[in-house]
C-alpha cells in the first residue's frame, strides 16, 4: 500500500522523537521494573528477616521458662541467643527486648559489665525509621534499668548524669526513687529525701522498699 507524503512526514517525526527521547523512555521502564522488583526482594527479604527474628526470640523466651519452676532460666543460653539477635537483626525489636533479657540474666550472673553493654546499645540504638518507629517505653526502661546497674558498679556520679539526661516521661516516680537512691550513695540524704518523696507523691506510694527507704531517713511522712 502506498505511503502518502504526510504519513511519511508523520513517521520522520516519530523515528525523529524516538531518537531523541526512546533511550530515556526505557531507562524509565527499566528502572521502574527494578524498583518493583527491588520493592517485592525487600518485601520478602524483610518477611524472611522477621521471621528468624522471631524464631530466635522464642527460642529466648522459652530458655527463660525451664519445665522445672524450680529450675534457674538457662542464662548461659539467653545470653548468646541474645548477642545473634542484636548482631544478626539489629534493627529488629526482638534485638532490643532480647537485649533486656540479656541485661536481666547478665546481673543475675554478676557481670553487670555485660549488663551495662547490653542496655546500653539499646539505649543507643533505638531503631527509629520511615518503617520503624522508636518504641520510647523500651527506651526508657532499659535507661532506667541502666542507671541502676551504673550505680551498683559503683559510679553514682555517671548514674547520675544519666538520670538527669532523661526526660523520664511516664517512668517518672521510678526515676526520681534511682536519683534517690543515687543521692544517697553520694552521701546527700536530703535530696534523697527529696527525691524520695517525688517519687511516692508521682505514684511510686505502693512501694514497700520506697517506704523502707524513707523509714530509714526518718521520713515515713513528709
Amino acid at each position: 500500500m502506498a505511503i502518502s507524503a504526510a504519513e511519511e512526514e508523520n513517521i520522520e517525526a516519530l523515528r525523529r522523537w524516538w531518537d531523541e527521547n526512546g533511550k530515556a523512555i526505557v531507562l524509565v521502564v527499566v528502572l521502574a521494573a527494578s524498583g518493583y522488583g527491588g520493592w517485592a526482594f525487600w518485601q520478602q527479604s524483610s518477611a524472611s528477616g522477621r521471621e528468624a527474628a522471631s524464631d530466635l526470640y522464642e527460642e529466648i523466651i522459652t530458655a527463660t521458662q525451664p519445665e522445672d519452676p524450680l529450675a534457674a532460666p538457662d542464662s548461659a543460653a539467653i545470653i548468646e541467643l541474645a548477642g545473634r539477635l542484636m548482631a544478626e537483626h539489629e534493627n529488629s525489636a526482638y534485638a532490643r527486648y532480647a537485649a533486656l533479657f540479656s541485661a536481666q540474666q547478665s546481673v543475675r550472673l554478676g557481670d553487670l559489665a555485660a549488663a551495662e553493654a547490653a542496655l546500653r546499645w539499646i539505649v543507643d540504638n533505638p531503631a527509629s525509621g520511615l518503617l520503624r518507629p522508636a518504641d520510647e517505653g523500651l527506651a526508657l526502661i532499659a535507661s532506667l534499668r541502666l542507671g541502676r546497674v551504673i550505680l551498683a558498679r559503683g559510679d553514682p556520679e555517671r548514674a547520675l548524669a544519666l538520670v538527669n539526661s532523661v526526660d523520664p516521661r511516664s517512668f517518672e516516680p521510678g526515676f526520681h526513687e534511682l536519683r534517690g537512691d543515687i543521692y544517697l550513695a553520694l552521701g546527700r540524704p536530703e535530696d534523697a529525701r527529696e527525691s524520695w518523696l517525688a517519687a511516692r507523691d508521682a505514684g511510686a506510694s505502693a512501694s514497700d522498699a520506697l517506704r523502707l527507704k524513707l523509714e530509714n531517713l526518718g521520713t515515713a511522712e513528709p
